[in-house]
């Protein structure tokens, strides 16, 4: 009898700073479960053709400008499942100030993070290190805070001034995703407020994630995060100065090298499914360096965790792609499982898909 694989007992970064680590433990390990994913990317350059929405434009008066920007964000959804928005009005101080409580909450003393550990994947506030240790073959370079913002606001009681920043951050963040997905609905052919009316976003569900992916001395044999897409409609993500986000594009990954003061934003799975299939959405995975710790911050936007979530009836032309599903069972599934590509997506698709 083999025995179960627990939760480690410190954290990633407690374990980056050991003294004279040179090597990582051999259950840190990834190159050889997931060896097409260490095939070297693309070169940076290559990342100059990742799409950008001017956010402004989503937003003007001018119905030319705007229905141009709304073109781009389908273009951009239906052919990368992922962008970077610029102009979008959030303040960069404030950007800044999301980064430098997270890096304060992650130098907390390790007893004080553990506070937050949660037991359960629908627990409002989860601490925690790799992905879901009790089903993974190896553990990945990476700690995370996971937070319910919405419709519901939580937060972790330290470090101080941390619960209202990302309280400010959330809501503007929202906003944000309000238009975004907005355009999205018309671009799909539907009128602007019928995504938001068919899923309930007014007590949609919004969580809050920040990484931490601390040094690695054999960057080469570990990953911040495996290949993967993400349940619910879109996530926002800001980070440090640090990259290590790649995307998979027609067959290759790309690295992503985040335009100053932009967010970066990839599809979920259930805005593939809520298209009937016409938008992906996107695989990613985070590489980890030698030099400098990355933080990240995702902000993931869902339905309301009691929506059943199907294809769009008007998009619906003979048959659905995906079986409906309560975002709240499809969630808590993900979670709990292995995270490798689109395994739980896949799962939902109608068999002829």
């Amino acid at each position: 009898m083999t025995t179960p694989i627990i939760q480690p007992s410190i954290s990633v970064k407690t374990l980056s700073e050991s003294p004279n680590l040179k090597s990582i433990p051999s259950n840190y390990v990834n190159s050889d479960i997931y060896p097409f994913d260490f095939i070297a990317s693309e070169p940076h350059d290559y990342s100059n053709s990742i799409p950008t929405v001017d956010f402004s434009l989503l937003t003007s008066t001018d119905p030319h400008q705007r229905s141009q920007a709304i073109n781009n964000l389908n273009k951009a959804c239906q052919d990368w499942g992922f962008f970077m928005v610029v102009n979008h009005g959030i303040q960069e101080s404030l950007m800044k100030k999301v980064i430098d409580g997270t890096q304060e909450f992650f130098n907390l003393r390790e007893e004080e993070k553990k506070e937050f550990e949660g037991k359960h994947v629908l627990d409002p506030i989860r601490y925690g290190t790799s992905f879901n240790a009790s089903k993974e073959k190896a553990f990945f370079w990476r700690d995370y805070l996971k937070v319910f913002v919405h419709p519901k606001f939580h937060s972790p009681s330290k470090p101080d001034q941390y619960s209202d920043i990302m309280w400010e951050y959330c809501e503007k963040v929202r906003q944000v995703t309000k238009v975004l997905l907005g355009g999205i609905s018309q671009g799909l052919g539907l009128e602007e407020c019928y995504l938001e009316k068919t899923l309930e976003m007014k007590s949609g569900f919004q969580i809050f994630i920040a990484n931490y992916y601390p040094c690695c001395p054999q960057p080469e044999l570990a990953l911040g995060m495996p290949p993967h897409s993400d349940h619910g409609l879109l996530t926002l993500i800001i980070q440090n100065q640090v990259g290590g986000l790649q995307v998979q594009h027609q067959g290759k990954w790309i690295h992503v090298n985040a335009l100053p003061n932009s967010l970066l934003v990839n599809t979920g799975d259930h805005l593939e499914i809520f298209s009937n299939g016409k938008y992906k959405s996107n695989v990613h995975k985070v590489v980890v360096n030698n030099t400098s710790p990355r933080i990240s911050v995702a902000v993931a936007h869902g339905p309301s965790l009691e929506a059943i979530v199907s294809p769009a009836s008007p998009l619906v032309q003979s048959e659905t792609n995906y079986i409906p599903m309560k975002y709240k069972d499809y969630m808590e599934m993900q979670q709990s499982n292995q995270l490798h590509q689109k395994s739980i997506l896949e799962q939902v698709k109608t068999q002829r898909n």
